[in-house]
């Protein structure tokens, strides 16, 4: 009877496990959702703010989440990912308190930054610590559900964004407050530390030059409509992304922790699962800025219509997400994720085909948010699962948070993209204009889909041998299979 115990209270304490860390994946997608319909509000209490200049409350946070999730994985790897987890839960807390007090944009943004360095420790480590909880076989479905929970707080993000904007703008950001405490103080209860003591500090170096250098491009698509593509403010921007990023290269080549390990890349299925992450990142994330700026500035609805319209797009992506997991393991990740992006695709040839200058939501934006939010919850979930299941145990952290960089890397692209598009226009035709976003995510979401169809099979890694999943796991195998 007592090995049936044990094997009753592990099971039951996966569950729990995953409780908790869904709790800090739900508080930063529900962030991510509820600032994208709170932009309109912001703008309007910081007068003279344009959309250029208020793109960096978004892509300034998805900039040094981007540079730091590798290196906050390996530093959670090396001193206790349960501390770091709850490290990033408070750091995350006081950025969110500090940007609802925030007194100008510019200190809005400044606080933006101090809630990526605490996302940049929550993500890859809730993966890390969820994950040795469950058999490799499980793992897919562990992994889809802890994506639906990102879903699920997409799904609420729009309505309750519009909610909280009707009220103050500064209650998107003070509504975190109250779910940090509650997943601190069960971390505190439920989670087990582990840590890998052979891993070695990560190039924080690297990722200073990784976030200049993704800040460079950023700011050289966001500011060339009004610089002028050939003025040598857009040039040097864009020379210096492109220096900066092969002095990342080299770093990461010589460096003996570097933020990104030039040998995942050899591993066929983790280097696209990547590149298609990059890709669709940059389709989503272009996707939920521009419909909230179209349904606030072409069909003129208030933050709450706004919000409760996007709704069903998230709602879609939750639902879909939850299954993926076994879809995946049947179907392979691939076919899985290569359906998702063209589903997300048809979603934009659909409102190019359909959506007019003249509100129609049920006949032309719905359906194209039921398409697309299926498409997202197919995919993300299936190239998460891609990505971390060739990889060992002691590898979870840093695959994962490569993964995450891709993806925050794609939605910096995909907003100063937008933005370098809308402010192309000037006003002087809005609805073309946004007819040329979403061919830009069209083009984005197809690129993806091909990258995560020639990702080939993966095969999961099986360790060696199922050590107890608070203990410290065995460090990484030097060399790593080739796909």
């Amino acid at each position: 009877m007592q090995p049936s115990t044990n094997a009753h209270r592990q099971v039951g304490r996966e569950w729990k496990v995953l409780t908790v860390v869904s709790l800090a994946v739900f508080m930063s997608s529900l962030d991510l959702f509820i600032v994208n319909i709170a932009l309109p509000a912001i703008r309007r209490g910081f007068p003279g703010a344009g959309v250029g200049g208020l793109s960096w409350v978004l892509n300034a946070y998805a900039i040094v989440f981007a540079a730091l999730l590798v290196p906050a994985g390996a530093l959670a790897d090396r001193f206790g990912r349960r501390r770091a987890f709850i490290g990033g839960l408070i750091v995350f807390a006081l950025g969110s308190l500090l940007c609802g007090a925030a007194p100008s944009a510019q200190a809005l943004v400044a606080a933006r930054v101090i809630q990526a360095i605490g996302a940049a420790f929550l993500i890859p480590t809730s993966l890390a610590l969820l994950l040795p909880e469950f058999e490799p076989q499980r793992r897919p479905t562990a992994i889809g559900i802890w994506a639906a929970v990102g879903g699920v707080a997409a799904a609420a993000g729009p309505p309750l964004g519009g909610l909280l904007v009707s009220a103050s703008w500064r209650l998107v950001f003070l509504v975190n407050l109250p779910v940090a405490l509650a997943t601190l103080l069960l971390t505190v209860r439920i989670v087990r530390e582990s840590r890998d003591t052979s891993a070695r500090i990560p190039d924080l170096w690297g990722a200073g030059v990784l976030t200049l250098s993704i800040g460079a491009l950023a700011l050289g698509l966001v500011q060339a409509p009004d610089w002028g593509w050939l003025d040598a403010r857009t040039l040097a921007c864009l020379l210096g992304a492109a220096l900066g990023g092969a002095l990342f290269v080299a770093r990461c080549a010589r460096h003996p922790t570097p933020v990104v390990d030039l040998a995942l890349l050899r591993i066929r299925s983790f280097a696209l699962a990547n590149a298609a992450m990059l890709l669709f990142g940059a389709a989503f994330a272009a996707m939920l800025l521009s419909n909230v700026l179209f349904l606030t500035g072409v069909w003129h609805e208030s933050a709450l219509v706004a919000g409760f319209s996007l709704a069903p797009g998230p709602l879609m992506a939750a639902t879909f997400a939850v299954p993926t997991g076994r879809l995946a393991a049947r179907l392979g990740q691939r076919r899985v994720a290569a359906t998702g992006c063209l589903l997300f695709a048809l979603s934009g040839l659909w409102w190019l085909w359909r959506v007019g200058a003249t509100p129609h939501y049920a006949t032309e934006m719905l359906p194209g948010l039921l398409l697309g939010g299926a498409g997202v919850g197919l995919t993300l979930a299936s190239l998460s699962s891609a990505a971390v299941a060739s990889l060992a145990p002691a590898r979870f952290a840093t695959g994962s948070g490569v993964l995450n960089m891709c993806r925050q890397i794609g939605a910096v692209l995909g907003v100063a993209v937008l933005v370098a598009i809308n402010d192309s226009a000037h006003g002087v035709n809005l609805l073309a204009n946004f007819q040329d976003q979403r061919r830009f995510l069209v083009i984005a979401a197809l690129l993806g889909g091909a990258c995560a169809a020639a990702m080939g099979a993966v095969r999961i890694v099986q360790p060696a041998s199922q050590p107890h999943p608070g203990a410290t796991p065995a460090p990484a195998p030097a060399e790593l299979a080739s796909r």
